[in-house]
């Protein structure tokens, strides 16, 4: 759905060469992932252009949402989910701490005040992230602990695929979840070291410890055009971008 880090591209106030690309692959909306598998419709984080990338990907209904954590990028746009919840709410899959950020930032959606009453909210069911996984339609989801910085987040393995943003580390207990992967989606922000995220090097050394057939990096900032990132990388290892489409 989304490819870019938490700034979106082109960034607000920027005239970098990549913020005026005319690529259309150097524009990066906020990291987000939409699986759909015949009857099947499920959304990973609700990123702050979930409504533009919803249009975009004419998405008319969802069975699930589940959150890696609770960042403004991959939570914010939880509002624009209301007119696919006024037949019934919407099982919402979240960590302990994201259900009390989403209770507190989003509380008018549980708010029984009579000041709040009307269709003017989500209408949402909050479930705890069961650790061993959850299976919705016949398709199994595991989510797989990571961190971002020192805050524990989760990537998640759907078959053979796995997606894995915004981490800094994968716990050694973590790697057994990803054995055996053809495909994986994970987060690489830029070729300089940051504290919270993969630099694109360690993203690289992690795709090729994990073993993938095929990754892509996501989550990406303005340091490198959609070009410059394929000249760079490795076989086998590309960037994201927006609207990408993996069969698997």
């Amino acid at each position: 759905m989304g490819s870019g880090t938490s700034h979106g591209i082109p960034v607000v106030g920027c005239s970098c060469r990549v913020c005026r690309s005319d690529d259309s692959r150097d524009k990066r909306s906020r990291a987000s992932l939409f699986i759909r598998d015949k009857e099947l419709n499920i959304l990973i984080d609700t990123s702050t252009e979930f409504r533009i990338q919803a249009i975009r990907e004419g998405i008319t209904c969802l069975d699930a949402i589940l959150y890696t954590h609770s960042h403004a990028d991959h939570l914010h746009g939880l509002d624009d989910i209301r007119p696919l919840t006024k037949d019934r709410p919407m099982p919402v899959y979240a960590g302990e701490s994201t259900q009390r950020d989403i209770e507190k930032r989003f509380d008018y959606i549980f708010s029984t005040s009579p000041g709040q009453k009307g269709g003017g909210r989500p209408k949402i069911e909050l479930h705890p992230l069961p650790t061993d996984g959850i299976t919705i339609k016949g398709i199994r989801i595991v989510p797989v602990p990571v961190f971002h910085g020192e805050l524990l987040i989760y990537g998640f393995r759907i078959g053979e695929l796995a997606y894995i943003t915004d981490c800094s580390r994968i716990p050694e207990d973590s790697y057994p979840l990803l054995k055996g992967l053809r495909k994986l989606i994970i987060g690489a922000l830029r070729k300089r070291p940051h504290p919270t995220h993969f630099s694109i090097d360690e993203a690289v050394a992690e795709a090729e410890k994990i073993g993938a057939e095929q990754t892509w990096l996501t989550h990406l900032c303005h340091d490198h055009s959609h070009m410059e990132l394929l000249e760079m990388l490795p076989k086998k290892i590309e960037p994201a971008w927006d609207g990408l489409s993996i069969s698997f």
